[in-house]
């Protein structure tokens, strides 16, 4: 359990994080814990809230570690720990925090952009993220089993977009908006193992796009 934790301490602690939010709202809510006004106060996102007080964006990000019931909970919290691991390994701690935060960061902007009405929450947006930028990685790397692994996410992506169009309660905008954050962050973010995959100039560019894109939302969402 320690070498697991020493190897993988940014999944360790997300997971940590994300249970212990978890919990709280179980115990100050109990029994109301899924209702939208509990979601809420825990630091769900409602984008006509945050529309009408910008001091409230701090809901970009806390929305990643609040969940709606122990199923929502459940299947992103195995997600985070098997996925986490291993993206973890391909870019180091520091830059799979980044790439989890900034997933999950895009995906409650085009939450608050495109769904305001809504109330929001769950790892999804960053869990989503992680799955695009390891399929990248192994689609444009040189790695064989990435390669493979890459292969099998894409299809896990596609899979569960289509699963969404029927499940009404998911939040489809914020899977694609986690989904395109990852994207643009496996292009900027270096793996540890191979940090020639794409040029200067490219990871140039995907910075770029990913600020921009975050300005123009919010643009959309202010102006």
């Amino acid at each position: 359990m320690k070498d697991a934790f020493r190897k993988n301490s940014v999944t360790m602690m997300l997971v940590i994080v994300t249970t212990a939010v978890f919990l709280v709202t179980q115990v100050l809510y109990f029994g109301q814990s899924t209702s939208s006004q509990a979601i809420f106060n825990v630091g769900g996102m409602y984008g006509e809230y945050v529309k009408f007080m910008p001091t409230q964006l701090w809901r970009l990000i806390s929305p990643i570690f609040v969940h709606i019931g122990w199923e929502h909970y459940f299947f992103n919290i195995l997600a985070l720990y098997f996925v986490g691991q291993m993206a973890e390994q391909i870019w180091g701690a520091r830059q799979f925090l980044t790439l989890y935060l900034l997933s999950g960061v895009m995906g409650n902007l085009f939450t608050l952009t495109f769904t305001p009405r809504v109330i929001a929450a769950g790892a999804s947006t960053s869990l989503f993220g992680v799955f695009t930028a390891i399929a990248l990685t192994g689609r444009f790397g040189r790695n064989p089993y990435l390669k493979q692994i890459g292969r099998s996410y894409q299809a896990l992506i596609v899979l569960n977009l289509v699963f969404n169009l029927f499940t009404p309660d998911v939040s489809i905008a914020g899977h694609l908006g986690g989904l395109v954050g990852g994207a643009l962050c496996a292009v900027f973010l270096r793996p540890a193992y191979d940090s020639n995959i794409f040029t200067k100039s490219q990871r140039q560019l995907g910075l770029a796009g990913f600020v921009g894109l975050s300005l123009i939302l919010l643009a959309i969402t202010y102006i």
